[in-house]
């Protein structure tokens, strides 16, 4: 038993033994590797020292011009341009003289006195030529407020904005507009309503029905402060307001601060820029146009722009003569004469008179010319235009005193160019000049995928512009590339209204006709020029593809001068079009006191077009300049 005891202590000697020269055997490995790796590192160190010394040789005696070599390019070929220095890109678009804040450049007096004042020729469009175009920024009066929201807006207007009193004296009796504090009222009086509009198209309701939907875009010829127009619009009426800029000082312009559809305008010697068949409905409230003059001219042109079926209002001298004569200073042998050729020129164009009745009498169209093409040989003039483009309306289109004949029809009650839906079924109905096919290209299909084209862009567009989405905030619109009224059509159930443009210029088919036929208003307009309002006529601009359409046409930056004149201060603009064409214009837009941004096309940033957003900073004129 003591021998196997003794046999674990040995072993374990024998094992701390081994363990002991195991761990000598690894140093000495150790020592060795490391003294040997140190060693080869000396030796590669001496050899390399002489490759280089043998390469710089080489390099030294070898000339550079012998080396080819190749420079790789790292840099983006993609960034746009460098935009010009704030100081530079504000030179380029000083603020214009206070004394040109109501400036109108195709209706300015003083180049009117050069023309003709036969047929008030010099009322008309007169635009300034390319070296007489201003190069400024159109400043607001002193004092400037945005506007008073709609419908509040239809009573009332700043001041400070139209600081005009002359029709407050002139129009004293009339009750057209008054004077309250900083704030003009308008009663919606006129000259023929001095007990308000409201009851004044009472009366025109109880003799033709305005309240069924078949009637819904009209023309007031010679609007004053377009009371007409603005109480219209409860019953869902669109009106088209015109009136020359004269000496009733600003009565289109107090129109359009109100939120009215209105325009500058006047009935001369060319065409209304309205296509064929556009209204349901023209008003004239003693609008001083002497329709019994000239062959019929302007009633003709009347009858060029109502649609078949609709009617003619004519309030004021001659109508009601018998009881008025004394009051209009005129004799009672001319007025009877006045009515006289009135009635004889309505006969001509084949109106039927529906009813006189006190202060009011009222026309209608016929719905086919049928029975007009026969008459002639009783009627010899006007006689039937057969060459003439119906819907040729640019501004300087010469009024003919020949009829403009309807689209022909299969039978005598048939309405010619088709019947219109009421209203609002009207808006997305397909219209007449699509089903019937006169648009080439366009049909019905287009027509429905284009309305829902812009349902979907209008949506987005208000993520984009908040005031744009807030209700209420702006009031009066603008398309200036409209084609088919889309945009406006997708903005109905806001309270706003669009002026929708059909450029003239453009290289399209003429789709001004089909806006009209949705219910909808607009005119036709060269960008080139100046458009036939006053400045700050706008809450928010829309153009599609506008800058890509006038591209070589005219310069880029009398387009946006012009934009930026008739655009209110801290109103917006959405401009969508090539990036290219957008980076160009941002870089203007940012010498003119804008602030605007670029952001993707509504399906994503893969897409060309992009949408400029930008929005006209508050500046007004001083005081000091304004009362000097």
């Amino acid at each position: 038993m003591a021998a196997m005891a003794c046999i674990p202590r040995r072993l374990s000697q024998i094992t701390l033994f081994n363990t002991k020269n195991l761990t000598l055997y690894h140093i000495t490995l150790v020592v060795i590797l490391c003294t040997t790796f140190y060693l080869i590192g000396i030796w590669q160190h001496s050899v390399g020292t002489t490759s280089s010394s043998a390469a710089a040789a080489f390099r030294s005696s070898v000339p550079c011009s012998s080396l080819k070599t190749t420079q790789l390019d790292f840099l983006p070929h993609h960034l746009p341009p460098d935009p010009p220095s704030e100081t530079t890109r504000a030179a380029q678009f000083p603020p214009c003289d206070p004394s040109f804040s109501e400036y109108t450049p195709c209706e300015d007096v003083q180049r009117s006195l050069k023309f003709d004042r036969d047929m008030l020729i010099y009322r008309e469009r007169h635009c300034p030529e390319k070296d007489e175009l201003l190069k400024c920024r159109i400043p607001a009066p002193y004092g400037y407020k945005v506007p008073f929201r709609w419908p509040q807006g239809r009573e009332f207007a700043w001041f400070a904005n139209v600081p005009h009193k002359e029709l407050t004296v002139e129009k004293k009796n009339q009750n057209w507009i008054k004077v309250e504090g900083d704030r003009f009222r308008f009663p919606g009086g006129g000259t023929m309503f001095p007990h308000g509009a409201d009851a004044y198209i009472d009366d025109i309701d109880k003799l033709i029905s305005l309240r069924d939907g078949s009637i819904r875009t009209a023309i007031d010829t010679g609007c004053g402060v377009a009371s007409w127009g603005a109480y219209l619009l409860s019953r869902n009426i669109l009106a088209m307001s015109f009136a020359p800029r004269d000496t009733h000082e600003a009565q289109v312009q107090f129109a359009l601060e109100r939120g009215v559809p209105a325009m500058i305008g006047v009935m001369a010697s060319i065409r209304l820029p309205y296509p064929s068949r556009a209204f349901d409905m023209a008003h004239c409230s003693r609008c001083l146009i002497p329709w019994g003059q000239y062959d019929g001219l302007y009633l003709i042109e009347v009858d060029r722009v109502l649609r078949p079926g609709s009617y003619w209002i004519l309030s004021g001298p001659p109508i009601n003569w018998q009881k008025h004569w004394k009051g209009w200073n005129r004799t009672t042998d001319d007025l009877k004469s006045e009515q006289s050729r009135i009635e004889t020129v309505a006969k001509s164009l084949c109106w039927k008179k529906l009813v006189q009745k006190d202060d009011l009498a009222i026309w209608q169209k016929p719905t086919n010319h049928v029975h007009c093409k026969a008459n002639r040989k009783v009627f010899k003039r006007p006689p039937i235009c057969y060459t003439q483009n119906p819907d040729m309306a640019c501004r300087y289109t010469k009024l003919e005193t020949c009829l403009t004949p309807l689209p022909r029809v299969s039978n005598i009650k048939e309405i010619a160019g088709g019947q219109l839906a009421k209203w609002p079924e009207r808006l997305n109905a397909i219209p007449p000049r699509i089903s019937s096919g006169s648009l080439p290209g366009i049909t019905e299909t287009v027509f429905v995928e284009n309305s829902e084209l812009w349902k979907k862009r209008v949506e987005y567009y208000k993520t984009i512009d908040h005031q744009l989405a807030e209700t209420g905030r702006y009031r009066n619109l603008l398309d200036m590339n409209a084609y088919l009224g889309g945009f406006a059509a997708a903005l109905v159930d806001d309270p706003v209204w669009v002026m929708n443009i059909v450029p003239v210029e453009a290289d399209q088919i003429n789709t001004l006709g089909v806006v009209y036929e949705r219910g909808l208003i607009g005119t036709y307009q060269n960008w080139c020029e100046a458009m036939s309002t006053y400045p700050r006529t706008y809450d928010f601009i829309h153009g599609d593809a506008i800058f890509s359409l006038y591209k070589d046409r005219c310069e880029m930056e009398d387009i946006v001068l012009e934009m930026d004149r008739i655009l209110r201060p801290e109103s917006s603009v959405i401009i969508r079009d090539d990036v290219d064409v957008l980076m160009k214009l941002k870089n203007m837009m940012d010498g003119m006191q804008w602030d605007g941004r670029i952001v993707d096309h509504e399906d994503g940033p893969h897409e060309r077009t992009k949408i400029l957003f930008a929005v006209k900073q508050y500046w007004v004129a001083s005081p000091l300049s304004q009362n000097q």
